[in-house]
């Protein structure tokens, strides 16, 4: 009798944004074996938006159809709770066979994890966006296979530039400029720059990459206080939130929901967000009559624009090796990673569900994050300590940008945690 795929849900709150033998995807003798595979996974879910209880029982249904002989159970928790649950299990010597999370560097360093060629079959494997499957890789090799990216842009209210006269700026002095006219014209917050604990490490990262500088140098290593990096800052301090254009919260002590909450009620012209605001913007009842573009860079040349990723990655297990590649080879069906971008507002990782999306003005709202796909700049997750330079922006980032503030100073403090 055939073994019905099975999914469980642990956590049903929370809303996240969130791979292992070369060509045994289908390989023909897992058929004929039974085998169990555990998945722990991520709930991008909220209030408003179906959990991904839904998603992840469709998947395993269509494979269990396909695939008989290979039963998955999924457990999907909460943000939060996710890296406890696998920490437990791997602690007790039963890891899951499959995790989606937000990171992978800690299981990689230990050697406890399949690389993509060891469990993906070649097509697949091939089929992700460059730029991440390069930010997924560890000395070389690939071990976080991405499952989800999103990008962050620059939301400005049309109403408001109407208004002022304003086109989307397209470079630091347009920027500028542009947040003047909004001051003139009463504007609460001309544009809103979220530094504070709450997720610094992004809106700094937009600001640095547009600067041409980054986290790291063209090898992938740590750079935090370059030249390049303290110039960035020391513009911002000296005229966006010098000038008092930022509005009357301080960016060290204002969060981005709160930024985003402003943008929301028309008090903020401009704010960089994620693409899941949009599906913020049409879940309000404000209806913000917005646009979205890449934030502008110094020069007005292009610049990579700041993503992030989720990650699947393939605790070893040689008697599950098979058995993991078929499903993670199903997993990444057009189909599937359409339907998981589309309902939560994300981007593909692959470039034919990408290249399907942009034909498809279904999809219209997310093109200007699809035409970002091929440059995106993410966090170094590949840097075991990358959590604790990420505590060290978001305590001390705002520091840099107050009227007293030293950008080289604080950046070397932060570049500390990262040695």
């Amino acid at each position: 009798m055939r073994r019905k795929a099975r999914t469980f849900v642990a956590a049903t709150a929370a809303l996240g944004l969130a791979a292992g033998l070369s060509g045994c995807g289908g390989d023909a003798d897992a058929e004929s074996t039974t085998a169990s595979l555990t998945v722990v996974a991520t709930n991008y879910g909220d209030s408003v938006r179906k959990n991904s209880e839904g998603y992840w029982d469709r998947v395993t249904l269509a494979f269990g159809e396909e695939h008989p002989g290979i039963d998955v159970n999924v457990e999907v928790h909460a943000p939060d709770e996710v890296d406890k649950r696998v920490a437990e299990l791997v602690e007790r010597g039963e890891a899951p066979d499959i995790v989606q999370t937000d990171s992978y560097s800690e299981y990689a360093a230990r050697d406890l994890l399949y690389s993509a060629d060891e469990v993906l079959s070649v097509p697949v494997q091939a089929s992700f966006v460059q730029s991440l499957a390069n930010a997924g890789e560890m000395d070389r090799a690939q071990y976080g296979l991405p499952f989800t990216a999103s990008t962050r842009l620059l939301y400005y209210n049309k109403d408001l530039f109407e208004r002022a006269g304003l086109e989307p700026p397209r470079s630091w002095d347009e920027l500028l400029a542009a947040a003047r006219a909004l001051k003139a014209q009463d504007v609460k917050y001309p544009i809103a720059v979220p530094l504070g604990p709450e997720e610094a490490e992004a809106e700094t990262l937009m600001w640095l990459l547009a600067g041409d500088g980054g986290y790291t140098d063209s090898t992938n290593r740590y750079d935090i206080a370059s030249a390049t990096n303290v110039a960035t800052l020391t513009w911002l301090r000296d005229n966006l939130i010098g000038e008092g254009l930022t509005g009357p919260v301080a960016p060290g002590e204002l969060n981005r929901g709160e930024a985003v909450a402003a943008f929301l009620t028309g008090d903020a012209a401009m704010v960089n967000g994620p693409l899941s605001l949009i599906r913020q913007i049409e879940d309000s009842s404000d209806s913000v009559p917005y646009g979205a573009v890449p934030l502008p860079s110094r020069d007005g040349e292009e610049t990579p624009t700041m993503g992030t990723a989720d990650w699947v990655v393939a605790f070893r297990d040689d008697d599950h090796r098979a058995a993991i590649g078929q499903f993670l080879d199903f997993l990444y069906a057009d189909k599937y990673v359409i339907e998981q971008a589309a309902q939560y507002e994300l981007l593909p990782v692959t470039t034919s569900a990408t290249d399907a999306m942009r034909a498809d003005k279904a999809h219209k709202s997310l093109w200007n994050g699809l035409d970002t796909l091929q440059n995106l700049r993410l966090y170094p997750v590949a840097e075991t300590n990358w959590s604790e330079v990420t505590a060290s922006i978001r305590e001390r980032i705002g520091e840099a940008v107050t009227p007293e503030g030293d950008p080289q100073k604080v950046l070397e403090s932060i570049a500390k945690a990262a040695k």
